[in-house]
């Protein structure tokens, strides 16, 4: 195998598991999540906390909880408090408490039978080894909405209720529910809703900015110095952002872009890299849409696919890409059409998905329309434009 040098310097830590020390804009919210422990840190036996929090895919939920518990656990230790953050996937158990509660009892007894006890016992044994090890519990029930759909009221009334088994004793075992949806809780009955509404902690969807942020603090753990340039990160927020501002998707197709431009020896995670990687997570070529497309706005269309396969940039301005368009018609002996179609076509194709077009500011000389070809790699854009247009010439 030939050496090179790949753009990536820990690529684990765009690994969808890895956890950061620190989590751009949610600060706030990790906060308030140390907040509502904060009791069980100076009196932990007198007081268990509930806790949910929600919000969309990529809001952050899993990593919130997952930097809480580490952040948790080592104020406990320092405190010589016995406290252990067990969180469970609640979907890869198919949402039976059984099986739930039995991951989380063999964290503390490995060797805990698996046949031959109900939910309830399981629940009483985890409390009781807790108190043989004078331990506490933090219990993040991840994707908690598919154990409400499976086993309702009643899975969750046992999990909140357990003290209620246990008068004079310790309160060990703390809770915190993830869902995506808090409306899930009115499939609840009003007793069992009771218990985990009141303290929720909801996560906003990542703005664009915000998503650079996310991004920028995963290049420097992961890439190697000047590997990703701002054009690049900027592209992979853009992209992120219509996907409803999901930070898992962005931190995704950061790592698939990088592959490519390892894959290529590129020594760079170019604007194209992001495009092919976003192209193999979702098929964007429509060919039948092309099809159906003018003469002038795919030659506008191929003057937009050879700026970028040209210029190592992921934005252009309409009067880049205008010239672009006016060299492809000397090509093909067309006449180009006037500006004023141009910002048609770009508008078109704008809705079409085959590019963006949007207003932006530029410094002093006020707005513009600014392209980027979000979606679609510009070389592959040009190979099919000019299969087309050579079959229509033939």
């Amino acid at each position: 195998m030939t050496d090179y040098n790949s753009v990536f310097k820990d690529e684990s830590k765009l690994d969808i598991n890895f956890v950061p020390s620190r989590l751009p804009h949610r600060e706030r919210e990790h906060r308030l999540l140390m907040e509502f422990f904060d009791f069980l840190l100076r009196c932990p036996e007198r007081m268990a906390q509930r806790v949910i929090i929600t919000g969309e895919v990529g809001t952050g939920k899993t990593a919130l909880a997952q930097r809480f518990g580490a952040d948790i656990t080592l104020e406990a230790n320092k405190k010589s408090l016995r406290l252990r953050y067990v969180h469970v996937n609640c979907r890869e158990y198919r949402g039976s408490l059984l099986l739930i509660l039995q991951q989380a009892v063999s964290v503390f007894r490995p060797n805990f039978p698996k046949r031959g006890f109900s939910a309830e016992e399981i629940l009483s044994a985890l409390a009781q080894t807790l108190d043989e090890d004078d331990a506490y519990a933090v219990l993040a029930l991840d994707e908690f909405d598919s154990l409400v759909e499976r086993e309702g009221s009643e899975a969750v009334y046992k999990l909140t209720r357990l003290q209620e088994t246990r008068p004079g004793k310790p309160q060990r075992i703390s809770l915190i529910g993830i869902v995506r949806d808090l409306k899930l809780l009115d499939k609840l009955d009003a007793s069992a809703r009771s218990t985990l509404q009141r303290n929720v902690i909801a996560l906003e969807k990542y703005s664009e900015p915000q998503l650079v942020d996310i991004l920028n603090d995963r290049v420097a753990m992961a890439f190697e110095p000047s590997a990703v340039p701002d054009d690049t990160v900027s592209l992979v927020a853009e992209l992120a952002q219509s996907e409803s501002g999901n930070a898992r998707f962005a931190i995704e197709l950061l790592w698939r872009a990088g592959k490519y431009a390892d894959s290529e020896d590129a020594g760079e995670v170019l604007p194209e890299c992001v495009r092919r990687a976003v192209s193999s997570i979702f098929p964007t070529m429509k060919k039948a849409e092309l099809e159906s497309l003018g003469l002038h706005e795919k030659l506008f269309l191929l003057g937009v696919a050879r700026f970028f396969k040209e210029n190592e940039q992921a934005y252009a301005s309409l009067s880049d890409v205008e010239k672009a368009y006016a060299v492809v018609c000397e090509e093909t002996g067309e006449e180009p059409s006037s500006h004023t179609m141009i910002w048609r076509y770009a508008q078109l194709l704008s809705s079409l998905g085959f590019v963006k077009a949007e207003v932006a500011a530029v410094s002093t000389r006020g707005r513009t329309t600014r392209i980027s070809l979000p979606a679609i790699p510009a070389a592959e854009l040009e190979k099919e434009l000019c299969a087309l247009l050579a079959k229509e010439e033939a």
